[in-house]
């Protein structure tokens, strides 16, 4: 694979695919996290351990700053292989540090499957129909993002289970056309939850975290909790997804970003 990206000629409009996380969500979230803001009076209070005394700051005032509490998987992140399971086709899996970053910079596609309901299954089929509408012939690299719109409710509880999700076929198909991250405005690329935990209660358990657990057999990252995708083209634009680089972890956070030719809707 290519380490290279071509970028399109002319201006660019950014826009911003990631949440804004804030401590008014902290109360529903599944992931919580917790945000301390310390403000500059309060921070010169506490610069004795620099040899700063409060005294000499100007105005009283020192530097802001926040101490954060959260789960890798809080906000807007991308999902490492290591996520889903220890190995992947036998080899240790990746872990966030160890993703390729050309994974995570290259063309965007959106595939609109707003119409569908909380807790429906995308399949493969269903992809392919999507692609064939708005003309994008599916190439190795591509990002592909899966918009639902569910990401307007992400201040609501209960947003994490009202969205749809890609089944195995799906996830599968994409995968087995040389996409190597695939991004959802929801909480998970799966369906919710409790809508797969009652089907394995019911018999069926293979289907269980099936498009994450399509990791442990073929190597994928996704990003999870994505916003605006309603502000994209179809496709002719970039996706930066670059994740921090914590060692050893399952998934870490990213500033999700669209690079739009100026002039497309």
């Amino acid at each position: 694979m290519t380490d290279t990206v071509t970028l399109p000629a002319g201006p660019l409009r950014l826009v911003d695919l990631s949440q804004r996380l804030g401590n008014a969500t902290r109360a529903f979230e599944p992931n919580p996290h917790e945000i301390e803001y310390i403000d500059h009076r309060t921070a010169a209070t506490l610069t004795g351990a620099y040899g700063i005394e409060p005294e000499l700051w100007v105005d009283g005032e020192a530097w802001a700053v926040e101490r954060v509490t959260l789960s890798t998987h809080s906000g807007t992140h991308v999902d490492a292989p290591y996520h889903y399971a220890s190995t992947t086709a036998g080899r240790p899996a990746r872990t966030i540090d160890d993703v390729p970053l050309r994974w995570c910079l290259g063309p965007g596609v959106v595939l609109d499957f707003t119409h569908k309901q909380a807790g429906e299954g995308i399949e493969a089929g269903e992809v392919e129909h999507a692609l064939e509408l708005i003309g994008h012939d599916l190439q190795p690299l591509d990002i592909v993002l899966i918009r639902t719109d569910v990401s307007l409710q992400f201040e609501t509880a209960g947003y994490d289970r009202r969205h749809s999700g890609l089944r195995l076929s799906a996830t599968e198909w994409l995968v087995d056309h040389g996409v190597r991250l695939i991004g959802i405005d929801a909480w998970g690329l799966d369906r919710p939850l409790g809508v797969m935990a009652d089907e394995a209660r019911a018999g069926d358990r293979d289907q269980l975290w099936e498009s994450h657990f399509l990791g442990r057999r073929k190597e994928y990252c996704q990003i999870e909790k994505l916003v605006n995708l309603s502000q994209l083209p179809p496709s002719g634009f970039l996706v930066s997804a670059l994740p921090i680089r914590l060692a050893d972890a399952s998934a870490a956070w990213s500033r999700v970003v669209a690079m739009v030719p100026e002039g497309d809707a």
